[in-house]
């Protein structure tokens, strides 16, 4: 009978205790948590997988138009081009390529444009050791003056693979030099960060939370 009794107790205060919570509850005894604060979307740009810039390669590989590579439409073979150079010995851009700065290296070191292109043929690049390569070849190029960049690039420590860690998943393409830097002003511009991560809840005013700690 006592315990029948005891049990019954139990149950009662416990009911009540439910009560009371549910009352508090309904009177908003504790207060509510503040609303989660909006944030605004992260711009698409840093979303974006594409690299900064298109390689020759690229253009092959997606069948694109190539006949803004086609020098010799303009251009005379067997005949190169002449160079022409201010008074500061500073290359003078002809109008046709008017897009083109020249800021490869310091002090214009490397303002010669045959330093790379074969003027004997205008569709090819040469090395400083007498190499010829295509344009599609243009990593090699850089190499060939940027000896431990490439060796970075070949290992992976510098420069981009787009694709998948799995190959099972499908391919990794190793990007070429010229997909990040403009061979003619290779200095890569800076960009602007990507946002921080956004709390989930908004931080607590830092005058009211020195306030509450003293």
């Amino acid at each position: 009978m006592k315990s029948h009794f005891r049990t019954s107790l139990a149950l009662f205060g416990l009911t009540a205790a439910f009560l009371l919570l549910s009352v508090a509850f309904l009177l908003n005894l504790w207060g509510r948590p503040a609303a989660v604060s909006s944030h605004p979307l992260v711009d698409t740009n840093f979303l974006n997988t594409a690299t900064v810039r298109v390689s020759y390669s690229d253009l092959v590989r997606a069948n694109e138009d190539l006949s803004d590579f086609d020098c010799y439409a303009c251009h005379e073979k067997e005949k190169p081009p002449p160079l022409r150079f201010d008074a500061n010995h500073k290359l003078i851009i002809p109008k046709e390529h008017a897009n083109i700065v020249m800021e490869h290296g310091r002090h214009d070191r490397n303002n010669l444009c045959f330093n790379c292109h074969d003027e004997q043929n205008l569709e090819r690049f040469q090395t400083r050791d007498g190499r010829e390569l295509k344009f599609a070849d243009s990593t090699a190029l850089c190499g060939s003056c940027h000896g431990p960049s490439l060796r970075d690039w070949e290992a992976g420590a510098h420069g981009r693979i787009n694709g998948f860690w799995s190959r099972q998943l499908g391919e990794a393409q190793r990007k070429d030099c010229v997909n990040c830097h403009n061979p003619h002003k290779p200095r890569f511009p800076g960009r602007k960060p990507a946002p921080p991560p956004n709390p989930l809840r908004p931080e607590p005013d830092s005058a009211a939370a020195k306030g509450a700690a003293h």
